[in-house]
């Protein structure tokens, strides 16, 4: 199968890796000096260090020729772009007419507060099969082989054997679903998930207290998605609580060491400094709160986050106020 993966950060690497094991890859990044580095020293050092590229791995900057090599009908097209990176290389895909479309990107889109499917379906239409790609995965981990297992999301039981078909071998597993809904909340909202613990690890406050903000972010995740018409059943497998469990204990994890960095006083903008980048939990966590405000969802541990990221509260008043919240019967 030629697959084309467009975005050269940590994850599309490593997905690149994985796929080279049984697929003709071709891997693009649009800075054509980075590509052309990585290319001579068949490594992504920027993002992906000590993880050597298989000598069958292509790597171009040239986007008409990665949009060739994945136009047949039985090619696949992988996005990984973050959430903001989504709309507008849709946007460039549509010329070339592309049969078979996922991603990999978590979140919700910031100025509209969508769903990457529901970008995707605004863009592609109807005559193109898409999905996401999502579940409990360190880019780290698949570059090295270690046993993952994911969950292609889509309407398409053509595109679900697709990419089961792809990337179904060796230590990595993939499970198929159609609730789109479901999988993309769950993989959206474990990041502000996730920098809730990381503020909680960094103020020393136990493995009690990070048990307890994982169960009531579980419960928070299961109300936004049935919410938005997803499963809750979906919420309890690999992109459910399976991707919060890693997020949120994982030092793997960006959007934890956010919340790490924020325990430590540290501005949004000295760590996104340091981490050289934004994580998705933060770009989410303002639409998530938005959305929730206007759905009536309560989400108190999404609030207390977007509070410390964006309002000014404090890392230990974001924790107070949490603990201040009224007893009540334990529900979803």
């Amino acid at each position: 199968m030629n697959i084309s993966v467009l975005g050269a950060g940590a994850w599309g690497t490593a997905v690149a890796i994985a796929l080279t094991a049984k697929n003709n890859v071709l891997l693009w990044g649009r800075n054509a000096a980075s590509m052309q580095q990585i290319q001579v020293q068949r490594e992504n050092i920027a993002y992906l260090p000590g993880h050597p590229l298989p000598s069958n791995l292509q790597i171009s900057s040239d986007f008409d020729a990665a949009m060739h090599h994945a136009r047949g009908e039985n090619d696949l097209l992988v996005i990984a772009t973050s959430v903001s990176g989504l709309r507008p290389t849709l946007m460039a895909c549509q010329a070339f007419k592309p049969k078979n479309v996922i991603w990999l990107c978590k979140g919700f889109e910031e100025q509209t507060r969508l769903l990457p499917h529901q970008i995707a379906h605004e863009l592609m239409g109807a005559d193109v099969r898409t999905g996401a790609l999502s579940g409990p995965s360190f880019a780290q981990e698949v570059a090295k082989g270690l046993p993952c297992a994911l969950t292609i999301a889509s309407d398409s039981t053509e595109l679900c054997q697709l990419v089961v078909q792809a990337l179904h071998v060796n230590a990595m597993r993939v499970y198929s679903s159609q609730d789109l809904v479901g999988v993309e909340v769950g993989g959206a909202v474990k990041n502000i998930l996730a920098i809730a613990t990381g503020v909680a690890d960094g103020l020393g406050l136990g493995l009690n207290a990070r048990a307890a903000l994982m169960t009531r972010g579980l419960a928070e995740i299961s109300r936004l998605g049935v919410a938005l018409g997803g499963k809750a059943e979906t919420l309890m497998g690999l992109t459910g609580v399976g991707d919060l469990i890693l997020t949120c204990t994982g030092d793997l994890s960006r959007n934890r060491k956010v919340g790490l960095a924020l325990a430590q006083g540290k501005t949004l903008d000295v760590i996104v400094q340091e981490l050289g980048h934004v994580a998705e939990g933060v770009r989410c966590a303002q639409a998530v709160r938005a959305l929730a405000g206007e759905l009536g969802v309560d989400m108190p541990i999404t609030h207390a986050v977007a509070g410390v990221l964006f309002d000014g509260i404090s890392a230990s008043d974001m924790i107070a106020r949490l603990l201040s919240r009224d007893a009540k019967q334990e529900t979803r």
